[in-house]
């Protein structure tokens, strides 16, 4: 693993709460003591309460007691693995996002994971900014935190989105988009007149850095402007040097 304390204080990043506006609670599964301590410590920085098993059984019995929100768990344990685990839990909190943390990375490996009911998967070695950055975005895309919002609509002038039908309008003309491109757009919107770095947005709408291509940004801004702007007065705004603005026309 390629991480250190350093490391772990340079993951922190704005807080995410529950709907409640209670810590997120994650339970970090894995038989590597010094791997659970530092994603511990990391998650902490992030302002969530974060309980740790070394075992299945123990994991099993955590999640009863504890209802994680999130959950990392390694498929190789020393009693039962990763995948019956899940199972388990996943029983009792069905809509809790799982992110498999382990040493196998074969493709039918990734497959069993993910079809087993896992939402995301990284491989050791892993850095810490990825771990905790693909676990920020599996939270943000829970229940948990959609359960925030109280009205779905977004409205920048004449262009209006749905965050519940996922429908784009601007001025009563509907747009197709995406699902990134959704993520993209309603990102923007929700940040009217504020400048947004590539960076910033890598980490909403990828949930981590695809080491540091930021061309896909680029790429995907110039898909949105051909969708919401073409032929039409422009919204979306390049600030050279700093990012990207959407504000109305």
């Amino acid at each position: 693993m390629t991480s250190n304390l350093t490391e772990a204080r340079s993951v922190a990043a704005p807080s995410i709460r529950r709907a409640d506006g209670t810590p997120v609670r994650v339970l970090v599964v894995d038989d590597e003591s010094t791997l659970t301590d530092l994603l511990q410590m990391a998650l902490r920085y992030e302002g969530w309460e974060v309980r740790t098993a070394p075992d299945g059984r123990t994991a099993v019995t955590a999640a009863r007691e504890f209802r994680p929100d999130a959950v990392v768990l390694d498929i190789m344990l020393p009693d039962i693995d990763g995948l019956q685990v899940l199972q388990r839990i996943r029983a009792d909190r069905p809509d809790a996002p799982v992110l498999f943390l382990t040493a196998k990375d074969s493709l039918d490996d990734r497959l069993k994971g993910l079809t087993a009911g896992g939402d995301d998967y990284v491989t050791k070695p892993f850095s810490l900014e990825e771990v905790v950055a693909r676990l920020r975005g599996l939270v943000r895309r829970s229940t948990l935190t959609t359960a925030v919002a109280s009205d779905p609509t977004i409205e920048v002038g004449d262009l209006v989105l749905d965050e519940d039908s996922h429908e784009v309008t601007r001025a009563g003309e509907n747009i197709e988009l995406t699902a990134t491109e959704f993520e993209l757009l309603r990102y923007l919107m929700r940040n009217p007149r504020r400048v947004l770095s590539k960076a910033q947005i890598l980490d909403r709408v990828w949930s981590y850095d695809f080491g540091g291509r930021s061309s896909v940004v680029e790429i995907y801004i110039s898909y949105l402007r051909k969708k919401i702007d073409a032929g039409r007065d422009p919204m979306i705004h390049t600030v050279r040097g700093a990012g990207y603005m959407i504000k109305s026309a």
